[in-house]
């Protein structure tokens, strides 16, 4: 397992770019923040991460930055483009070890998913990215790169959403999430709104926790897949750690303290979590709170198929059991699965270090 890289100028706030050139600048705070506010709009507005380009930059600064501190971007191995538009992207990152995010395009949202780790620690059954293993977790700068790379290729259409989906479990990797929507939403870079941020998390309670701690202002959907504890459990194993009624004491605990529905993922897998019994258990453990239900059906992955995809009337007759509930159940059609792109499908092999 290899170690999360230094700090790259990416993982930068503007006062910490402030701070890089205040000794640069005869130590005057006004002109320091002059400078910071030009790099970053050269970054986060213009889209440019070679200083070379930042013309109105002195060249002797220009050159010393490129020297010193450059911003190096993971490489793009592939792109594959879905018959729906949806695009899958295999980043290498500075150290070798591959990633994927994938931008989705839905009327007038574009929505990027991206990475949180390379692998993934807590080994879901139904999920290519758990059963590829885990080496590390990104840094800040590795997870703002991959909104950078998607708007650099982008530049004709407006990135409205961003989703911690991809690859891994986001709060095993808290620090550099934090770190990484803080920078996300600051008004000198690219000021995105929290309501255009989804962290998804399998249930970490601990990490959900210290987001709320931390007073960061995102939007949670939390992957449940079964309200019966056998079965969830053995979808995934995190489930024994944190069983479902400390889970929903946490939620409950979450619909107080933040303006944000809760969103619940949740995955249909033919003959195993469809029936009428887990309507009901679904009903009876999420009827109380404030929510929205995202109903997927399970994806083919590479891996050994353990399980199936349920048929159209089987969905619609799981739909229809819900609909009792008050608030709203929608089935989201996979988007990307002839790409390997759609939910559960992501498993860039790593490189092992």
């Amino acid at each position: 397992m290899s170690h999360i890289p230094p700090p790259s100028p990416l993982s930068y706030n503007s006062k910490e770019w402030c701070e890089l050139f205040l000794p640069l600048s005869a130590h005057n705070p006004r002109k320091a923040r002059y400078r910071a506010t030009q790099v970053c709009d050269w970054i986060y507005k213009k889209l440019i991460t070679d200083y070379t380009k930042m013309s109105n930059l002195p060249k002797n600064l220009r050159d010393s930055l490129q020297e010193k501190i450059p911003i190096e971007l993971p490489e793009v191995k592939k792109v594959s483009l879905s018959v729906d538009g949806t695009k899958k992207y295999l980043l290498e990152l500075t150290d070798g070890n591959l990633i994927e995010m994938v931008l989705i395009p839905a009327q007038s949202k574009q929505t990027l998913c991206v990475s949180s780790q390379v692998g993934c620690l807590r080994k879901c059954r139904f999920c290519a990215t758990g059963n590829s293993g885990f080496n590390r977790s990104l840094n800040a700068a590795e997870i703002i790169a991959q909104v950078l790379i998607a708007l650099q290729d982008n530049r004709e259409t407006k990135l409205t959403n961003i989703v911690f989906m991809g690859m891994g479990e986001p709060l095993d990797n808290l620090d550099n999430l934090c770190k990484s929507i803080r920078l996300l939403q600051e008004e000198q870079t690219l000021s995105f709104s929290p309501r255009r941020i989804t962290v998804s998390t399998c249930g970490i309670i601990p990490g959900m926790r210290k987001l709320f701690a931390e007073r960061i202002k995102v939007k949670l959907a939390v992957s449940l897949n079964s309200a019966i504890q056998e079965k969830r459990e053995y979808l995934m194993p995190v489930a024994k750690l944190y069983p479902l009624p400390t889970l929903k004491e946490e939620l409950l605990f979450y619909q107080r303290n933040n303006p944000f529905r809760v969103t619940f993922e949740y995955i249909m897998i033919k003959d195993f979590n469809i029936g009428k019994e887990d309507a009901q258990a679904l009903i009876d453990y999420i009827g109380d709170l404030c929510c929205k239900v995202n109903l997927i059906s399970w994806n083919k992955t590479t891996a050994k198929q353990i399980f199936q995809s349920p048929s159209a009337q089987e969905i619609e007759r799981f739909t229809e059991y819900l609909q009792v509930l008050p608030f709203a159940v929608t089935y989201r059609k996979s988007r990307g699965d002839d790409i390997n792109a759609a939910c559960g499908q992501l498993a860039a092999r790593a490189k092992m270090s």
